[in-house]
């Protein structure tokens, strides 16, 4: 048996010889498509990179005591000034004074008295000197008083239309394309990726997944009220003027056990108030990975820090080493800020 299968083995070695004679090698060779693989991080610089790379490296790999089951691997990220610009106000601020001015015909008494008359004026830093009582009447007044999937709308449409007032960018241009690569890679090998912000859930569920790739069921942010009604035969479910869970600082950890169910191996902000978000994190048994994203551009995004008057950053700096967190310099370790970017 053993003869009949060496001739066998070699009849089929001549039969493939015959076929790839240099004729049909050069043929081939003529009609062969190179297909290149996918870069991985490639708007990331070394070291940051290869932190990043061998980290999700050491935990995927099944046959080491580092490795981490598919159905662990969690990792939660800021919205604002982590995956987005925040400057020079909150986006979803933006959105709000838009949404008053857009009102403001229906209510003639908002140019002559109240919280919305600096507003109108185009005073934002006069209407921002009335503290959390203007802040709140604003959210109030846009973000209320109208069902789910009306406000839903509301964004959708603001999000094609509105720009940012430095770069004249659609707001959804302004996210970060070293971030979005870092979603894709962790995706690929086996994360689940969470939204975990401040920001209003309602407001960054409209946009996400288009924007992200981060599905709805996978935000957790702060909420306001709801209940639920009937319109005639229809089930809707109304935004009250009641903030019901606060989604930043020690709410973080609350909102990721409340709504995800697992402590995450992988947390990405920028500010204080993602710190004990990081630091639930990473005090977690096993491979962690914290990271802070550390506003250094000022030529193609902004720089700040410690004194910003929004995204404050000085715990989170002070106890990077102590946590064994990677700050991550954008003006040293990214290629580029935005898509569609030059290199």
């Amino acid at each position: 048996m053993k003869r009949y299968h060496s001739l066998y083995l070699l009849s089929f070695m001549l039969v493939v010889g015959a076929c790839h004679s240099p004729q049909n090698v050069e043929k081939e060779a003529s009609e062969t498509v190179l297909v290149e693989e996918t870069p991985v991080l490639d708007s990331w610089n070394d070291p940051a990179k290869s932190k990043i790379t061998s980290w999700v490296e050491a935990v995927t790999n099944s046959s080491a005591s580092s490795f981490i089951p598919e159905r662990d691997r969690i990792a939660v990220f800021d919205n604002d000034g982590t995956l987005w610009t925040e400057q020079p106000i909150y986006f979803q601020v933006a959105f709000a004074i838009d949404e008053i001015k857009r009102m403001a015909p229906d209510h003639p008494e908002w140019s002559s008295q109240g919280p919305f008359k600096p507003l109108l004026e185009g005073d934002i830093p006069g209407f921002l000197a009335g503290g959390e009582k203007a802040l709140g009447s604003l959210l109030a007044t846009t973000h209320t008083g109208m069902t789910t999937d009306e406000f839903d709308k509301r964004v959708k449409a603001w999000m094609k239309t509105a720009t940012h007032p430095d770069t004249g960018k659609h707001y959804n241009e302004m996210i970060f394309q070293p971030m979005l690569e870092l979603l894709d890679y962790l995706r690929a090998n086996g994360f689940k990726t969470f939204i975990v912000s401040g920001g209003g859930i309602d407001f960054m569920r409209a946009w996400t997944e288009e924007t992200y790739g981060i599905p709805p069921y996978q935000v957790v942010g702060s909420l306001s009220g709801l209940s639920y009604e009937m319109d005639g035969e229809t089930p809707v479910l109304n935004k009250l003027p009641e903030l019901y869970f606060n989604d930043d600082k020690a709410g973080k950890p609350v909102g990721i056990s409340r709504s995800i169910g697992k402590r995450p191996v992988f947390a990405a902000g920028n500010s204080d108030g993602d710190y004990q978000m990081l630091q639930y994190t990473s005090t977690g048994s096993g491979e962690r990975f914290g990271m802070y994203i550390h506003h250094t551009d000022s030529v193609r995004e902004y720089a700040y820090d410690r004194e910003s008057h929004i995204g404050q950053l000085n715990k989170g700096l002070d106890d990077a080493e102590k946590y064994n967190w990677m700050i991550v310099d954008m003006a040293k370790d990214w290629k580029l800020i935005y898509p569609y970017e030059l290199k």
